[in-house]
């Protein structure tokens, strides 16, 4: 196979994979927030001025924390864990696990605090995750999870605010 074929099959076959992983139903977590949720909306400079500069680039821009960066990736106390924009719980410490990802990890959330979106931002598409209430962006949603759920809400620690049982 020479060059230009061996590329045109990569690409076609990175396109196809692609196409097959965002169509595939097992990817289809359709993930909205509660009606007794009031969303907040604020201004672009309101979240610049309430936020570290890290917290504002992960929570009102998507990006993505240094893998075991995070003081909640090796962390296991008893409590909950809730955005740091808004103050919404998201996650209880029963949720916890260590994925071995550099990450916080959660095998589930409380229903209704979350929402699901898909990334376009990376490579390949994927499934993202922000806050109900805020809308601030929170990690992504991989399903590689321990059961019952199969779900690794993988997080970026500096969105999250720990709060002791």
């Amino acid at each position: 196979m020479n060059r230009r074929a061996f590329i045109f099959t990569a690409v076609t076959g990175l396109a196809l994979f692609t196409v097959l992983q965002f169509k595939s139903s097992h990817n289809k977590i359709n993930i909205k927030a509660a009606a007794s949720i009031k969303k907040l909306e604020y201004s672009d400079d309101f979240w610049r001025n309430a936020l570290s500069s890290n917290q504002y680039a992960i929570l009102r821009k998507g990006a993505t924390e240094p893998r075991y960066s995070s003081k909640y990736t090796e962390f296991n106390e008893a409590g909950s864990y809730h955005c740091i924009g808004c103050n919404l719980e998201l996650f209880t410490s029963d949720m916890k696990y260590d994925s071995k990802t550099g990450w916080p990890s959660f095998m589930d959330h409380l229903r209704g605090h979350l929402e699901v979106y898909t990334d376009f931002r990376t490579i390949l598409p994927s499934m993202a995750y922000s806050c109900a209430q805020c809308g601030g962006h929170h990690g992504h949603l991989i399903m590689d999870g321990p059961l019952p759920t199969g779900q690794r809400w993988c997080s970026n620690g500096q969105t999250l605010e720990f709060r002791p049982a």
